[in-house]
Formats: structure tokens, C-alpha cells, sequence
């Protein structure tokens, strides 16, 4: 292939928002970017005086460039992250993480029940998360089970039950299966249950200490001492979790750079609670500079649906970067 005629080029290209994509000798893609004026940004790659040593070497590996005009800013940064992840590119920063991210569910059947979920919200009933890791989903749901002892178990086995399982022995499991609790008294261990993974869990304590005086007030002294113990384990969970003012949905992000090593950190909070953390290592070319990282690993977070993630309604970060008008 030819070397590529940047003078040639750059006249044809418009005074308009897109993507444009850089290929080599082999026709590989190798670098994908977006621009608000594509134009602009593709003249100061072809400048006397290139900065920054993994721009020249790039520049020096170009033999075509494909443009891609869009109608918007936000449409070329959504297009620009889904070819970085269909082409990979060499010259890109890469987020090495495309897992699906967990969640806890609460399907909506006549006795619901309570598990992880993983991938596409094809089941009908309520999601709570994302969480950072399956350790942190299995950690809540092994609280709850000791909490709330609504069924876990999957729907085939619970079909088929006649008599309790292991688990009601050990009250982990209050086996609706069988008839051991009414619907009403089910339906009301659910509700509590979708209360506190809401972040409502103030509010649940008052209703259950109101449960608990009514109970010992109607002498039911076992089921007095059976919201005592909810309590109990609630308030230890709310000293663990809570953060302090109104934060509801909200994720901290930081980004550490040393010696051609980029560290990211992210803190997810959900629902007034702390649901655990994740470090990520980008893979970041040599030669980048470290004002590239973190709008990088937004887009690719966010935008292109990475582990299923949504841009949460508060984004606190340890620098300011380029598009974060685009990312709100």
C-alpha cells in the first residue's frame, strides 16, 4: 500500500462531528477516535511538529484513514467505543473487563425468590445493583438469608419439595414450598427484604420495632424475639454500609499512573449504601499521556455498556476530563 497523501485527504474532510478510523499497511484498524469537528482534529495529526511520541508513532503507521460523519457529538463518542471494541485497536487505551456485571433479583413469582443475576434483565422482577464482584452479591444474599428467610433456591427443586428442606432446619429458608408460612406473612418478608436492598433501611427498623412492640404487647413472644434479631442485624449492616448525606446512586472513580502503569478505582454506591469496589488496569500504549486514561475508560465503562453499566446520577473523579459534559 502506498504512503498515505494527508494533504489529499484533509481536503475532502468535513467541518462536521464524527469518528474516524486509521489503518495500516495490512488494512488493520489501528486507531479509532471522534472529534466535534473532524477536520480539525485530523490536521493536527499531520503537523510539523507532532506531540507526543505515540501520536508520531502512529502517524508513521497511517496508510488510510475512513471517516464516519455523525449528527452529534454524543452519537460519534457512542460509535467511536463500540468500533474500539469490535476492532481493538493497538493505539487505543483498552479496558480489559467485558464481564457482565452482577445483580440481585427478585423474581415475581407467587412465592418470589432471591438470587444472583448475571447478563440481559429477561426475568421479570426487581434488580438491585450493579454489584463490583459475585463475592460481594453472595455476601449480601447469605445476610439476607439470615435476615429475611425468603427461598434461594431454583424453581424446579422448589416445585418439587413435599416436605422442608435443609434449610428451613437451619431458618435460613422459611419453606413457602410447603406451606410452613402463610402467603401474607411471605409476601411481607419480600417487601422487607426490597426495602433495605432500596436503601430504605432506616425505615424498615421503625416498622419492624413497631412490629416487635405490637407483638410482645399480644404476648407472641417468639415473634417479638424474631424481629428483635432482625434489628439487631440490620443496624450492624447500616454501621458497615451507610454513607453519610444524600448519596443515592453515585460511583467514585480515581486514576493512579506510574511508570507506564495505570490503576483505576471505582467505588459503587447504590441506595445510600457501599456496595464494594473494583480495580481496573487498562491497557494503555506506550507512549500515552495520562490525560488520555480516564476519558478513555469512561467512554468504554459507560457508553458502550461494559458489564452492563449505567452513567449513575452522581460521577465523582479524581481529575477533571474532556467529555464529561458528553458522559451527563
Amino acid at each position: 500500500m502506498p504512503m498515505f497523501d494527508a494533504k489529499s485527504f484533509l481536503k475532502t474532510a468535513p467541518h462536521m462531528p464524527g469518528v474516524y478510523r486509521m489503518l495500516d499497511q495490512k488494512e488493520t484498524v489501528i486507531y479509532v477516535g471522534k472529534a466535534k469537528d473532524l477536520k480539525k482534529r485530523l490536521s493536527s495529526y499531520f503537523r510539523q511538529n507532532v506531540s507526543g511520541s505515540k501520536t508520531r508513532a502512529l502517524v508513521s503507521h497511517i496508510r488510510s484513514v475512513e471517516i464516519t460523519v455523525t449528527q452529534s457529538e454524543t452519537e460519534a463518542l457512542i460509535l467511536e467505543n463500540n468500533l474500539i471494541k469490535q476492532y481493538l485497536p493497538k493505539y487505543n487505551i483498552l479496558l480489559r473487563d467485558d464481564k457482565s456485571y452482577p445483580f440481585i433479583l427478585i423474581t415475581n413469582h407467587k412465592h418470589p425468590r432471591i438470587s444472583s443475576h448475571r447478563g440481559p434483565r429477561k426475568v421479570e422482577g426487581q434488580y438491585f445493583g450493579p454489584y463490583p464482584s459475585a463475592g460481594a452479591v453472595w455476601e449480601s444474599l447469605k445476610l439476607l438469608q439470615k435476615v429475611f428467610p425468603i427461598r434461594q433456591c431454583e424453581d424446579g427443586f422448589y416445585r418439587a419439595r413435599t416436605r422442608p428442606c435443609l434449610q428451613y432446619q437451619l431458618k435460613l429458608c422459611s419453606a413457602p414450598c410447603v406451606g410452613k408460612i402463610s402467603d401474607e406473612d411471605y409476601a411481607a418478608e419480600v417487601k422487607n427484604t426490597s426495602l433495605f436492598l432500596s436503601g430504605k433501611s432506616q425505615q424498615l427498623i421503625e416498622q419492624l420495632v413497631q412490629q416487635m412492640e405490637k407483638a410482645s404487647n399480644e404476648m407472641a413472644f417468639e415473634k417479638a424475639a424474631q424481629f428483635r434479631d432482625q434489628i439487631v442485624s440490620l443496624r450492624k449492616v447500616q454501621e458497615q454500609q451507610y454513607v453519610s448525606g444524600d448519596h443515592e446512586e453515585m460511583d467514585v472513580i480515581a486514576l493512579e499512573w506510574s511508570h507506564g502503569v495505570a490503576c483505576i478505582h471505582v467505588l459503587f454506591i447504590r441506595d445510600h449504601k457501599v456496595l464494594g469496589s473494583k480495580n481496573f488496569f487498562p491497557k494503555v500504549p506506550a507512549g500515552s499521556e495520562p490525560e488520555e486514561i480516564l476519558p478513555s475508560f469512561l467512554a468504554q465503562f459507560y457508553l458502550s455498556g461494559a458489564g452492563g453499566q449505567m452513567v449513575p446520577k452522581e460521577l465523582v473523579l479524581s481529575e477533571q476530563v474532556a467529555d464529561d459534559e458528553q458522559l451527563a
